[in-house]
C-alpha cells in the first residue's frame, strides 16, 4: 500500500490542524493506521494508532486529549486531528502501516513500513 500524508501547515500555539492520509494499491481495510512524527535532531515517535475497524485506538501520553485519529475506510484515508496544539508539536508528521497483520495495534516505528512522505507541522509561540 502506498501512503500520502497532507494537511499539515503553520499555527499558533492554541491552533488546530486536521492531517490526512490516502492509501493505495492495497486493501485499505486490512491495515492498522498509525501516526508518527519526527522533530529536527529527534527520533522518530510514536504519535497515534487505529486498529483497521476504527475500534481501537492508541495515544502518545503526549496527545493524549489533545489529538484524535479516525479513520474512513470507504475513502481509503486516516486522519490525525490535532487541537491545543503546543510548539513541542512542531515536526514532520508521516502516516505508516505494520508490516504484519493482526489484531494487536503497534507503537513502535520498527513495527511499520510503507512510510508515506510526511507532511510538515509548524506551531509557534
Amino acid at each position: 500500500v502506498q501512503l500520502q500524508a497532507s494537511g499539515g501547515g503553520s499555527v499558533q500555539t492554541g491552533g488546530s490542524l486536521r492531517l490526512s492520509c490516502a492509501a493505495s494499491g492495497g486493501t485499505f481495510s486490512y491495515y492498522n493506521m498509525g501516526w508518527f512524527r519526527q522533530a529536527p535532531g529527534k527520533e522518530r515517535e510514536f504519535v497515534a494508532a487505529i486498529n483497521w475497524s476504527g475500534t481501537t485506538t492508541k495515544y502518545a501520553d503526549s496527545v493524549k486529549g489533545r489529538f484524535t485519529i479516525s479513520r474512513d475506510n470507504a475513502k481509503n484515508t486516516v486522519y490525525l486531528q490535532m487541537n491545543s496544539l503546543k510548539p513541542e508539536d512542531t515536526a514532520v508528521y508521516y502516516c505508516a502501516a505494520p508490516i504484519s497483520f493482526g489484531v494487536r495495534v503497534p507503537t513502535a516505528p520498527y513495527e511499520y513500513e510503507n512510510w508515506g512522505q510526511g507532511t510538515l507541522v509548524t506551531v509557534s509561540s
